[in-house]
């Protein structure tokens, strides 16, 4: 028997408008967290620690241009508030930019460390680190 995914989530996806330059920014940030690319398609890439969790594709589904939902970020899961501080250092470092920097927001509650950033096509992602020790 296989032990079941702690995950309500199976998967999602975004869509870029310049393939190279954003999965050089994926590949960097998912390195940074214990992921990697785990399937590769002609027109998407999907990244994940055991499963493929996080598509990306280099060319939207309907052929359209690519856009950003309101209101709608991701969120991915780090170990230690240094894998939370990795991830902002590498957004910044191949095309993200910053939304808020790696620290404590304990509006979030108190075991909450974590950092914000938007990828170059501007989807909202973040990394978070829930500190047990704290509780």
């Amino acid at each position: 028997m296989t032990e079941e995914n702690p995950s309500i989530l199976n998967h999602v996806s975004v869509a870029v408008s310049n393939s190279e330059r954003s999965l050089a920014f994926y590949d960097a940030i998912f390195a940074t967290i214990g992921a990697a690319r785990m399937m590769e398609h002609e027109n998407a890439i999907a990244y994940g620690k055991q499963f493929p969790e996080f598509w990306v594709h280099t060319e939207p589904y309907d052929g359209g241009k690519p856009e950003t939902a309101k209101g709608i970020h991701f969120s991915f899961s780090a170990t230690s508030k240094e894998q939370v501080g990795a991830f902002f250092d590498a957004a910044l470092a191949h095309g993200g930019t910053g939304d808020g920097a790696a620290g404590p927001r304990p509006e979030y509650g108190e075991p909450y460390y974590g950092c914000f950033v938007r990828d170059p096509d501007g989807h909202k992602l973040e990394a978070t680190f829930w500190d047990e020790s704290l509780m």
